[in-house]
């Protein structure tokens, strides 16, 4: 007999499910990285029979890798995922050339955590680390929707022409200046993230992003006041928040009628709507341009900028959309004493045949400094000229919501 000790192999705390897990030989390498030999690889219909075993208890999450050829089997993936849910296990989907209805039907079936395959450096174990990190605490959200609201809100929408034109700084301050005009007759106002991907709304407020998020874009069919208040998070007890989801996920992931019921649910409940968009335009811009009461094109003076709005002005025309909805903010406007700015200003305005409707000015630094903070400009720098500027923009706005309403 040896005196050699036998080590007892390690627990299985994970799984990879998939049709044949050579076809994702970087999973491989990324799951033996995060968890060394403690994960098995389990094929399609093995899968539902392990989860019976007395071995599967010890599971913590399965990553169920699928590609274009398993679309065809979407029922059993969904069985899949609805066995380990009723077992605690989470998902992790791994997908590669799946069509976004695909995926969109099997996250509503409750995946938990979506990466697109090939794997972006790190993106596995930031997945994995999401799953086993606690869900933060969210102290219970003030603002109670309403049953049967059947308010009209008003629908801004700040869209930027190309990065960094200011687009998500406009809709946090334009949302916070409606939010706090004034102690006696304060509007409400929700403000929602739908740049999928790269929404950083809940960077600027130093708020959490939720799984409640997903959960609540998957289910729009079935959305109610209780579904949609339980998404959004409060600022400072004024404003409600719509962050982006946790996971990054593809832009035409959602479909227009699902940004419709999103953006209609939130009219009904408040007074405005401000919507920060991604740059991209996706199926559902559409929806948007058509439900927005004021569209900000966010732009700059360059050439980056002049270019992408003569595109923006020839997609919407040649499909007929209302490009006359849309209202050219130009960011870090020159100022009033610099004369060849402003003709500048003038020459892009008439080379491109548009009227550059708001300008304004350039807030330097405190502005990098307040969104890093996760401060609007209002609670971080209340002199800013910035912050001045649309803090007037929201009083017009606001005058302008009343007296159309005084006038029905």
């Amino acid at each position: 007999m040896s005196g050699t000790p036998q080590t007892e192999p390690p627990a299985i705390v994970a799984c990879t499910i998939s049709r044949d897990v050579q076809n994702f030989d970087l999973l491989i390498e990324d799951m033996e990285a995060a968890l060394g030999e403690a994960w098995g690889d389990l094929g399609f219909s093995e899968a539902l029979a392990f989860f019976n075993q007395p071995e599967a208890e010890a599971l913590q999450f399965v990553a169920l890798a699928i590609d274009s050829v398993d679309e065809g089997d979407l029922p059993l993936m969904g069985e899949i995922i609805t066995q380990a849910k009723a077992r605690g296990i989470r998902v992790i989907l791994i997908a590669e050339d799946v069509t976004p209805a695909a995926l969109h039907t099997l996250l509503r079936e409750g995946g938990d955590e979506f990466v697109p395959y090939p794997l972006p450096e790190g993106e596995l174990q930031a997945a994995i680390d999401r799953l086993r990190a606690p869900e933060p605490e969210v102290a219970p959200n003030p603002h109670q929707l309403q049953s049967g609201s059947q308010r009209e809100g008003a629908v801004i929408v700040c869209h930027g022409l190309a990065g960094g034109t200011g687009s998500t700084t406009m809709a946090v301050n334009l949302a916070w200046e409606l939010a706090a005009l004034s102690r006696d007759d304060e509007p409400t106002v929700c403000l929602l993230d739908l740049d999928l991907q790269h929404g950083s709304v809940s960077t600027y407020l130093d708020l959490p992003r939720r799984e409640a998020v997903m959960e609540m874009l998957s289910e729009t069919e079935s959305m109610d006041e209780d579904l949609f208040g339980q998404a959004l998070l409060s600022f400072r007890e004024k404003l409600q928040v719509l962050t982006a989801p946790a996971e990054m996920v593809p832009l035409d992931l959602l479909a227009p009628e699902d940004i419709a019921r999103v953006i209609e649910m939130a009219r009904s409940h408040f007074d405005f709507v401000v919507i920060d968009m991604p740059h991209t335009l996706v199926q559902w811009s559409e929806t948007v341009l058509s439900m927005a009461h004021v569209y900000f094109a966010m732009i700059e003076l360059d050439m980056r900028s002049a270019q992408n709005a003569l595109r923006m002005k020839r997609a919407l025309q040649s499909e007929d959309l209302p490009f006359e909805k849309l209202r050219f903010a130009l960011n870090r406007a020159p100022k009033f004493t610099d004369l060849t700015g402003k003709s500048r200003v003038k020459r892009m305005a008439e080379s491109l045949s548009i009227s550059i409707d708001l300008q304004l000015p350039d807030g330097g630094k405190p502005v990098l400094q307040s969104c890093d903070h996760g401060l609007p400009l209002a609670l971080s720098a209340s002199k800013n000229p910035l912050r001045k500027e649309i803090a007037k923009l929201a009083a017009s706005l606001h005058e302008l919501g009343q007296s159309e309403a005084e006038a029905a």
